[in-house]
C-alpha cells in the first residue's frame, strides 16, 4: 500500500501558449486564399489558352490545301505566290520549285497562327485582369470595412465596431484585434469623463457652501476691516476655483460626440457672447468690432455659446492696454461655417500656438497665479469644436494678437 501512494509524477509543461486560442493547421488564410485563387486563375487561363491554340491549329490544317495541283502529269501552281517552272524542265527544278511552294506555305500558316494566338492572349489577359481585379476586391474588401471604422473612430466616435464576418483568416484576426482595442479604449476614456464629471460634482457643493458663508460674513456690517479684505480674497480664490471645476465639467461634457443637435445661428451665438463681454471690454478700454451674417449649423446652443464666449473673453483679457480691440466676424466658407475672433494683443510666436490649446496652459505665465482666468478657456473650445465635427486654430496676427477660427460643418 505504502508503494501504491506514491507521489506521482508532474505532467509536461506545456509547449504553447494557453492565452493564444488553437487554430486549425488548414486554416483559410488570405495567404492560402489568394494562392489558390491565382494558381486557379492562371490554371484556367492556361488551358483555355493552349485548347484556342490547339483549334487554331486544327483549323489552319484541315483548310489550308496544296499550293500546287498535277493535271495529267503536270504540276500547276494555286496560289499566286507559288510559282513552278515551265514544262519541259528537270526534276531538280521541279522539287525545288515545289518545296519553296511548301515552305512559304507553311511560313503563311504559322504567321496567321501567331496573329491570331495573340488575340487570343490578349483577350484572356483583359479577362484575366477584370476577373482578379474582382477578385482582389472581393478578399480586400475587409480592409475598406476596418479604414472606415478607423475614420469614423478618429472622429471621437470610440462606440464604433468593425464586427468583420467570414472566414478566420488575418483579416478578421485584425478586426477583432481592432474592436478589442476600441472596447478597451472607450472603457478608459469613459472612466476618465465619469471620474472628472463625479469629481467636479463633488466639488461644486463644497465650493458653493464656501462661498455663501464668505458672502454672509462680508454683508456684515460690524465685520473688521482686516476680516472683510480676506473674505474678499478667499472670494476671488474660491470664485475662480468654481471657475475651474465648471470647465472640467465642460471639458468631460464636450469631449463627447453631440447626439441631440438642433440648428443654431452663430450670428446669434456671437451676438450673446459679445453681450457678456462688452462690460469688461469698456473697463479695459478694448473696442469690440462685430460683423456678423447668418450661418446656421447643426449642434448644441450653450456649447457653441460656450466658444464663442471663451474666444471673446480671452481676445478682451489679452489685449493691449491702450487702443486695443476685438473683432468677432461670423459667415461662409467654402460651404462651412465659421466663427473668426480677431484682436490686438502681444506677439504671440508661432511656435507657441498649439501649447495654447493644452489646459491649464498661458502665454509665457505659470499654471496658476493669473486673474484672467483657469486656462481651460481654448481647450474647452477644442473640445466643443471636435464635439461638433469641426476644428478650431489660431495664426499670430501682424502686429501682435491673434486671429481664431472656427470651423464648422453645416
Amino acid at each position: 500500500m505504502a508503494g501504491n501512494s506514491a507521489p506521482r509524477p508532474a505532467p509536461p509543461k506545456p509547449t504553447w501558449d494557453p492565452r493564444i486560442p488553437a487554430r486549425p493547421l488548414l486554416r483559410p488564410t488570405i495567404r492560402i486564399r489568394l494562392t489558390l485563387l491565382y494558381g486557379g486563375m492562371f490554371l484556367i487561363a492556361g488551358i483555355l489558352l493552349l485548347t484556342i491554340i490547339y483549334l487554331l491549329t486544327a483549323q489552319a490544317l484541315s483548310s489550308a490545301g496544296l499550293p500546287f495541283r498535277v493535271i495529267s502529269g503536270v504540276v500547276q501552281g494555286t496560289t499566286p505566290w507559288c510559282s513552278l517552272p515551265p514544262d519541259g524542265s528537270t526534276g531538280e527544278q521541279l522539287h525545288e520549285a515545289v518545296s519553296a511552294c511548301l515552305q512559304k506555305q507553311r511560313n503563311l500558316a504559322l504567321e496567321d497562327l501567331l496573329r491570331r494566338s495573340l488575340f487570343a492572349l490578349l483577350g484572356l489577359s483583359i479577362i484575366a485582369f477584370a476577373f482578379g481585379f474582382a477578385m482582389a476586391g472581393r478578399v480586400l474588401s475587409p480592409l475598406g470595412r476596418i479604414t472606415r471604422t478607423a475614420r469614423q473612430v478618429a472622429g471621437s466616435d470610440l462606440s464604433r465596431r468593425i464586427e468583420l464576418d467570414g472566414p478566420d483568416d488575418e483579416l478578421k484576426e485584425l478586426a477583432d484585434t481592432f474592436d478589442d482595442m476600441l472596447e478597451r479604449l472607450e472603457r478608459a476614456f469613459t472612466a476618465q469623463q465619469r471620474f472628472v464629471a463625479n469629481a467636479s460634482h463633488e466639488l461644486r457643493t463644497p465650493l458653493a457652501i464656501n462661498r455663501t458663508l464668505l458672502e454672509v460674513h462680508l454683508s456684515d456690517p460690524d465685520a473688521p476691516v482686516e476680516l472683510r479684505e480676506l473674505g474678499k480674497t478667499l472670494l476671488a480664490t474660491n470664485e475662480r476655483s468654481e471657475q475651474l471645476v465648471e470647465g472640467l465639467l465642460l471639458l468631460a461634457r464636450s469631449d463627447n460626440q453631440i447626439i441631440e443637435r438642433k440648428p443654431v445661428d452663430l450670428a446669434e451665438v456671437a451676438s450673446r457672447a459679445i453681450d457678456q463681454v462688452r462690460a469688461e471690454a469698456e473697463d479695459k478700454g478694448v473696442e469690440l468690432r462685430v460683423r456678423t451674417e447668418p450661418t446656421v449649423v447643426q449642434g448644441n446652443g450653450v456649447l457653441l455659446e460656450r466658444i464663442a464666449l471663451n474666444l471673446a473673453q480671452n481676445a478682451v483679457r489679452y489685449n493691449v492696454q491702450e487702443g486695443g480691440w476685438t473683432e468677432v466676424t461670423t459667415g461662409v466658407e467654402h460651404g462651412q461655417a465659421v466663427l473668426v475672433v480677431a484682436n490686438t494683443g502681444p506677439v504671440v510666436p508661432a511656435y507657441e500656438i498649439d501649447n495654447l490649446f493644452e489646459p491649464f496652459r498661458r502665454l509665457r505665465q505659470e499654471r496658476t497665479g493669473s486673474d484672467k482666468g483657469v486656462g481651460l478657456g481654448l481647450s474647452i473650445a477644442r473640445s466643443v469644436a471636435r464635439a461638433h465635427g469641426g476644428h478650431i486654430s489660431a495664426e499670430p496676427r501682424a502686429g501682435g494678437g491673434l486671429v481664431m477660427r472656427v470651423t464648422l460643418p453645416r
